[in-house]
């Protein structure tokens, strides 16, 4: 079921405040949604919310998709401040836009991207997916900083976090781009790597800011 985009803030604020802050509704005010809203309505429609008075409750049958809204929220802000590097309020609005996209298995595909992160950008809890457990119970990394990497293993470039341009220019012209592979093969002092038949050497911090999926 598609539900609108402000009954979906609607879940997400339930669920906050039932899950994370331990109360056991939320008040109309704090919502920002009148008794007569149309999302709200909406979701009393469906009975996913129980209206009294002022206040509104999460009912059972709306917990699941609650939870997925937070879930998709929380992996928006990661995606926005982590690989776009776009952070405070602008971060926080893109996020809100874009987490809204995230459905028929969208949400998964940019799960693995960032490698099943845990906590959001504010280290707020992100609820696991289906493909967190799945990759924990198999091993499987997803993608990672190379300095998550050990000597002698590989992984094809997925992506650089820098928005430096003078360390963009040093690792392109190094053919650090995505679609290439990389062999690790000493990780101290420094980070020593090879990519085609080229080996180059970074300090920590510019090899954190280099991300593979592993081979």
């Amino acid at each position: 079921m598609k539900l609108s985009e402000k009954a979906e803030e609607i879940l997400e604020a339930l669920w906050i405040a039932t899950e994370e802050e331990g109360d056991n509704a939320a008040q109309l005010s704090a919502l920002g949604v009148a008794a007569d809203d149309q999302a709200l309505q909406e979701l009393d429609r469906i009975a996913y919310v129980e209206i009294k008075g002022e206040r509104v409750y999460l009912r059972h049958e709306g917990r699941a998709d609650a939870r997925m809204s937070v879930r998709r929220h929380r992996l928006a802000e990661r995606l926005m401040m982590d690989i776009l590097d776009l952070k405070g309020a602008s971060g926080d609005e893109r996020a809100c836009e874009f987490e809204h996209l995230l459905r028929l298995g969208v949400d998964t595909k940019l799960c693995t991207l960032l490698n099943h992160p845990t906590t959001c950008p504010h280290g707020k809890p992100i609820p696991p997916g289906e493909c967190c457990e799945a990759a924990r119970a198999s091993g499987e990394t997803g993608v990672v900083a190379l300095t998550e990497l050990k000597a002698g293993e590989n992984g094809e470039i997925a992506y650089l976090s820098t928005s430096d341009p003078k360390k963009m220019q040093k690792l392109m012209s190094m053919g650090v781009l995505p679609g290439n592979n990389l062999l690790l093969s000493r990780t101290y002092p420094t980070f020593i790597f090879k990519v085609g038949n080229s080996e180059f050497a970074v300090d920590d911090e510019l090899a954190r800011e280099i991300f593979v999926r592993k081979g």
